[in-house]
């Protein structure tokens, strides 16, 4: 795998001689309510380049690293999608939606009357290592050619097959019920906001994802990373330091 010094970070932000057509590795912090897509959209758009993917992507609703591959780059991606990642987020108890976090309505309500701190922890424990998931219908996956989501959206509910994953690490670093404030390092495909509704149903009260950030994915931490903003800006400033025209 490719280490830190070959991908452009905000700190080295070594805009002069970054050639994003021949192909570059760069980490942006995806800002709340946009898309993934929209962060690829926004790169190309600045640096003209045609061929641009992340490694891993997003709800619009999280925030956090993604790994943007341009040119021949990209034929790294699946390098950085098998790493371990790690997220930090909130997971509220009490309350159910379809989508399993705060993009839909809630669904049910009942409240976490009778559930202690101990309930929690001794929940928790049953997530770690290797276990199944079930893929929720608000998802990219694909069905007949279609992603889950659009089926879900028309209500409709298909069956899915459980899919093994492996979490690593889940540190809850903060209970104050409703919310717990927890910490996971997980393998690639694992659903944040499954295990947040999964851990409400083992409690009895239900639970979804409230926020999620993506702290690091490998080696590669969120705090090395340019918001999306701020590197569209340094790349279209780049003249005054030296670098030459926009590619065409």
């Amino acid at each position: 795998m490719m280490t830190k010094t070959a991908v452009i970070t905000r700190q080295t932000a070594d805009l002069k001689s970054a050639d994003f057509h021949s192909g570059e590795v760069i980490l942006i912090d995806k800002p709340l309510h946009k898309s993934s897509f929209h962060v690829i959209y926004k790169i190309r758009k600045a640096t003209g380049v045609k061929k641009a993917g992340h490694a891993g992507t997003l709800d619009p609703r999280a925030t956090g690293l993604l790994i943007i591959c341009t040119g021949k780059k990209t034929k790294e991606i699946s390098l950085y999608q098998d790493c371990t990642k790690t997220y930090t987020g909130t997971i509220t108890l009490g309350k159910t939606t379809l989508s399993m976090d705060s993009e839909t309505e809630f669904v049910e309500e009942k409240g976490t009357t009778g559930v202690s701190e101990d309930d929690v922890l001794l929940a928790r424990d049953s997530f770690l290592g290797e276990i199944y998931q079930t893929p929720p219908m608000y998802s990219a996956v694909k069905f007949k050619g279609k992603s889950l989501y659009k089926y879900a959206r028309k209500g409709i509910d298909l069956k899915r097959e459980p899919r093994k994953v492996t979490v690593s690490e889940f540190n809850i670093t903060k209970i104050d019920l409703p919310e717990v404030h927890f910490e996971i390092s997980c393998s690639k495909g694992t659903y944040i906001r499954v295990i947040a509704h999964d851990l409400g149903q083992k409690l009895g009260c239900g639970g979804y994802l409230s926020s999620l950030r993506r702290t690091r994915i490998g080696e590669f931490n969120v705090e090395d990373a340019f918001p999306v903003d701020e590197f569209v800006s340094l790349w279209h400033s780049r003249e005054s330091l030296g670098a030459g025209e926009l590619p065409d």
